[in-house]
This record gives C-alpha cells, sequence and structure tokens, in this order.
C-alpha cells in the first residue's frame, strides 16, 4: 500500500493537537498528587509531536509509469 500525502495529514493533525494537549497538560499541573503525572504527559506529548512530524518526512513511493510509455525492444 502507498503512502499517500492525505494520509500523512490525517496523522500530523491529530498527533499534533493531543501532543500539544498533553504538553500543555504537563505544563499545567501544579503541586499535589498529579504532579507525579507530570513527566509521563511530557512524555507522550512529545512522543505524539515527533511521530506527527516524522510521518511527514517519510518518502513518497515514485509514480509508476504507464505500460504504454514503455520504451519498444528492438
Amino acid at each position: 500500500m502507498s503512502l499517500h500525502r492525505t494520509a500523512k495529514g490525517i496523522v500530523l493533525v491529530p498527533s499534533l493537537l493531543l501532543g500539544g494537549a498533553f504538553l500543555a497538560a504537563g505544563t499545567w499541573i501544579g503541586e499535589g498528587p498529579a504532579a507525579a503525572n507530570r513527566p509521563l504527559a511530557f512524555t507522550l506529548g512529545g512522543v505524539l509531536m515527533a511521530v506527527g512530524v516524522l510521518a511527514q518526512w517519510l518518502p513518497e513511493p515514485r509514480p509508476e509509469a504507464p505500460e504504454g510509455d514503455a520504451a519498444p525492444d528492438d
């Protein structure tokens, strides 16, 4: 199955949004019992944002030439 630009966008947008939400939650968590979850929130946010950016760097397959354009073998 080939990769398409649309599929890359489908991966990029939710991963950046969720990653940003986790990073914001990690920043917003104050003192108290929830402070123990701060490293988890930062880790999840960073991983999600990295996956979104790395998905954009995947190479796209070259388009295949139609069969009618092949050079004849003489």
